[in-house]
């Protein structure tokens, strides 16, 4: 029985557009011109009869059915990759080497570590934890960090944005007790030495750049920092998707919402493109959306 299949290029071309939301960044990816990407998806959408893209100013946004068929395809050349892999090196379990902030890694990573694992079974994650400067020097194939920027000469894939925002236990915010930033002039500012964000760039952000705290904690790391303000100590900044489980528990809260937050990327970054890399940097992706959209639901709610 023979399989009446599209083009195998025009869906690289659609899954690279409808990963990145963006023909000219779908063009930088496999090395083509934004109008050969363009014509590609064009024959796909021609070939399938119906639209995948609504094409706006400056704007690509997936259709309904675009959404279903980016998931199908995306998965689809995943195992496509990692069986052309196997193909080529039977020897046992393929190790795929990653290195990421500590905390990042205990409290977002390791919990969905498992669902990268089902997908695929073949593949052996190493796991190693640091926050210095990556370096690609055998050592790890994907460095996962927090930045503003891609990493210049590398490939960098931006997969979750990161709101640092100040977060503290629910009771100490009962009663109104931290209406406006000047109420902080009454708690512990956890502090912790490797943020990304200080206190004082906070404060100064919120309009509040003298007040002074009843009391300060400092902590060398900041899953240690994030622990004593859910254990009621005191007042931290942290990154908001390291919280959203317990904030829509109810176990902590974000008293003045993203006022003054700052935000950055969470970026895999890699020597090269391998058929492992990619397949983790795609699922990354994905989760990374997930986790979006669980903040966005956690927000609503809130309000």
């Amino acid at each position: 029985m023979s399989r009446r299949l599209p083009p195998l290029n025009a869906i690289r071309a659609f899954e690279a557009a409808g990963r990145h939301e963006s023909l000219t960044k779908a063009a930088a990816e496999l090395g083509v011109t934004h109008g050969a990407i363009s014509r590609q998806v064009a024959q796909l959408e021609a070939w399938l009869g119906t639209a995948l893209f609504l094409r706006r100013p400056a704007q690509l946004i997936l259709t309904e059915v675009g959404r279903g068929y980016l998931a199908e395809a995306t998965a689809a050349l995943d195992r496509i990759a990692l069986a052309s892999l196997h193909a080529r090196d039977q020897a046992a379990p393929t190790a795929l080497h990653v290195n990421a902030p500590p905390t990042f890694t205990m409290r977002w990573l390791i919990p969905r570590l498992s669902g990268f694992q089902r997908a695929h079974p073949g593949i052996e994650v190493r796991m190693t934890t640091s926050l210095a400067p990556v370096v690609f020097d055998g050592g790890y194939d994907i460095a996962i960090r927090g930045a503003d920027a891609p990493l210049a000469a590398a490939v960098s894939e931006a997969f979750m944005t990161e709101i640092i925002r100040p977060v503290c236990h629910a009771d100490l915010a009962e009663g109104d007790r931290l209406r406006s930033p000047r109420d902080l002039a009454a708690c512990t500012l956890i502090a912790y030495a490797t943020q990304p964000y200080s206190w004082p760039e906070w404060l100064e952000a919120a309009g509040v750049p003298d007040l002074r705290p009843a009391g300060t904690l400092q902590f060398e790391q900041m899953y240690f920092a994030l622990q004593a303000a859910a254990e009621g100590l005191g007042v931290v900044l942290v990154p908001a998707f390291l919280t959203t489980d317990d904030i829509a528990a109810g176990r902590l809260c974000a008293p003045f919402g993203t006022l003054a937050a700052r935000q950055r990327r969470y970026f895999a970054n890699a020597a090269a493109r391998t058929p492992l890399v990619d397949a983790f940097i795609g699922w990354l992706m994905r989760e990374g959306r997930d986790t979006e959209q669980s903040m966005a639901s956690v927000a609503t709610a809130a309000m």
